[in-house]
């Protein structure tokens, strides 16, 4: 029971910062989305080496395989795929978008296990499947164009998740090796932003700076927190926190952004929470089953 003390609040905080982000991006929406996103992955990735240097965790670099460091760089890339869409869509008032991505992101993984791993759904996974399908189609049928944003969200998301089961490593060190990927090319970009005249560090508001900076640090830490909270509760609480952020993020793009949330939206997102409902209802009946801890 010690080890597993202060697991549930820090993976609980970890959900609630990602589902207040909306608010920090917000901050920034004069920063194009694509510096913005460079800026997240080079402060990002000091912030964590910087971290690793501080508790003197460096020893395990020269120990990483050519194999492990090809799908942690695949994973870096689909990560910053994920980061960019995000960033673009609060920027640009779609939040709500990105809070139907991260609702439908369980499901996703689900299907994926389903294709590339060879799991069977049981009879509660294929309903809640089917339910969030539909609304996703329903979505795409109303607003004459699929959810892009929500997708892609998703999808990046959910085949991350693979390949960091695939290649399993320390969130941590992989969140390390995943940035420090990003970095370079980050940097050269902000670089060649700097040469054409179209920086935006150092040459507005100190406050942008700032953030910008900040942004790194905020990136990191929810992920420590995570990965901290995922080593002391059962898979049954971190599975049912991951719904904290989408829904946070659901109420800031309704009450404080003020996005429209239509027929067509309140159709597709009440779809999905019934699938929600189910696949936890199921999850949970499964591991009570097992006979796994339900903290």
């Amino acid at each position: 029971m010690t080890a597993s003390r202060g697991g549930a609040p820090a993976a609980m905080t970890a959900f609630l910062i990602w589902g207040l982000f909306p608010l920090f991006w917000s901050l920034l929406g004069d920063v194009p989305a694509f510096q913005l996103l460079a800026h997240r992955a080079a402060w990002c990735a000091l912030a964590v080496w910087l971290l690793l240097l501080a508790r003197g965790d460096l020893a395990w670099v020269a120990s990483v395989t050519l194999r492990q460091f090809g799908w942690l760089a695949l994973g870096g890339l689909l990560i910053s795929v994920n980061w960019g869409v995000y960033v673009w869509a609060v920027v640009n008032g779609h939040v709500i978008d990105t809070s139907l991505g991260y609702f439908i992101t369980p499901l996703v993984s689900v299907v994926i296990a389903v294709g590339i791993l060879g799991e069977r759904l049981n009879r509660g996974q294929q309903v809640a499947v089917l339910l969030a399908t539909t609304g996703v189609l329903f979505l795409a049928w109303q607003l004459a164009a699929p959810p892009w944003i929500a997708l892609t969200l998703a999808l990046s998301f959910g085949v991350y998740g693979l390949i960091r089961k695939l290649a399993p490593f320390d969130s941590v060190r992989g969140l390390a090796v995943e940035s420090g990927v990003m970095f370079f090319p980050a940097v050269i970009y902000l670089a060649w932003c700097e040469l054409a005249g179209q920086g935006t560090f150092g040459h507005g508001h100190w406050r942008d700076d700032a953030l910008l900076v900040t942004g790194g640090p905020i990136t990191a830490v929810p992920l420590a927190l995570f990965a901290f909270g995922a080593q002391r509760v059962s898979m049954i609480t971190l599975g049912l926190a991951q719904y904290i952020a989408p829904s946070v993020a659901l109420l800031l793009g309704i009450w404080v952004f003020h996005e429209p949330f239509g027929s067509a939206r309140q159709v597709a997102f009440g779809c999905i929470w019934a699938a929600l409902v189910i696949f936890s209802i199921d999850a949970l009946r499964r591991y009570r089953a097992a006979g796994a801890p339900a903290r």
